[in-house]
């Protein structure tokens, strides 16, 4: 047996650290002295411990430390991957907030614009994959346009009305400048999605200029230009983050036309509820033990118990309409856990919407 000392200097943990993990749950001794209270360790605790010093010294959270040290290695490899995303993730982050610090504290130094070449294609899916998501609550002036998450490879629309988050992705093929990002306002996302249908057959390309002072979208010639919305938009990447790396628990393939068909029946079966004050016309997917998904009936149960989500209708039927493909995946883990509607194969396009609580 080793003392609580004998196993930080084995480690590398301190002994602090040693009782904190001990009082969280991650690494209880072997041996508690019932008249001391001294920790007694065994040499198979060596190995875990210094296995919970790593993933302490790269800020893993503790929750994760602790499924870590009891998960088999193909499970912790996978908590590792997710980890290091949101390192990449916040690192990116810190980058951009850095920038604008910088910007704050030397106003007059010259606004440097990036420059990027797109798929006009490209762009044009990517702001149908969003636009429907976009707030327009007065009160919340920050959700009323699209965040425009401007890196060297390219650009990242975000939507969001906080009932749903809508996001795409156009590659550049081209770039020139710093990452940046900026919330355009929703009536000139709008302009833009115009000028790229008069674009068509003219040209493959549409040229994107942005700077914290203007944000702007060329196609053959013709230009739109915008402020941006003096907001900081939110952290999209925290939903994102959550379970990151983890497989969901359904993922079913749906038939787009036929769902969408479905919901639009006059007959459709739909739960009459009241969701932040307004009345909601809430559907209710059920997955059977097979892994398929139906409409359910108002109070009927899941076929074998299994998962049963309500969802508000029009926006799940958005959501499909802005996917824009014969062919989708529903993503769910359960009743209050987000839904995901995802275009196979494409991991950079994809809505979410929050459940409501049947």
């Amino acid at each position: 047996m080793r003392s609580i000392g004998e196993l930080a200097r084995a480690s590398g943990l301190t002994v602090s650290a040693l009782r904190f993990y001990d009082s969280a749950g991650v690494l209880v001794p072997a041996l508690v002295d019932p008249v001391t209270g001294y920790r007694w360790y065994t040499d198979e605790q060596v190995a875990p411990a210094r296995l919970v010093a790593g993933l302490r010294r790269v800020g893993m959270p503790v929750a994760e430390i602790a499924a870590a040290v009891r998960a088999e290695p193909a499970a912790v490899h996978r908590l590792l991957d997710a980890h290091l995303r949101r390192l990449e993730d916040g690192f990116a982050d810190a980058r951009r907030e850095l920038c604008r610090i910088r910007a704050l504290i030397s106003p007059e130094e010259p606004v440097m614009a990036t420059r990027l070449v797109l798929s006009r294609i490209e762009l044009t899916q990517a702001i149908d994959a969003v636009r429907f998501a976009v707030g327009t609550d007065p009160e919340l002036p920050v959700l009323t346009g699209v965040l425009f998450d401007v890196t060297p490879d390219g650009v990242r629309l975000v939507a969001t009305d906080r009932h749903r988050l809508a996001l795409a992705r156009a590659g550049a093929g081209r770039a020139d400048g710093p990452a940046v990002r900026v919330v355009a306002p929703a009536g000139f996302v709008d302009e833009v999605r115009a000028l790229l249908d008069t674009g068509a057959g003219v040209t493959p390309e549409a040229h994107l200029t942005v700077d914290r002072t203007a944000v702007s979208v060329s196609v053959a010639g013709r230009v739109v230009t915008a402020t941006p919305l003096p907001y900081d938009f939110p952290d999209y990447q925290r939903l994102l983050r959550v379970a990151a790396g983890d497989a969901p628990a359904y993922r079913i393939p749906v038939d787009a036309a036929a769902l969408r068909s479905a919901l639009r029946r006059p007959d459709a079966p739909t739960v009459a509820l009241e969701h932040d004050g307004a009345p909601v016309a809430v559907v209710v997917l059920g997955v059977d033990d097979s892994g398929w998904l139906r409409l359910l009936e108002p109070g009927e149960a899941a076929p074998g118990g299994a998962l049963r989500v309500g969802v508000n209708g029009d926006y799940l039927l958005d959501a499909l309409d802005a996917a824009g493909e014969s062919q989708l995946m529903l993503e769910l883990d359960g009743p209050i856990a987000p839904l995901a509607v995802r275009r196979p194969g494409d991991d950079d396009a994809f809505s979410i919407l929050m459940p409501i609580r049947l």
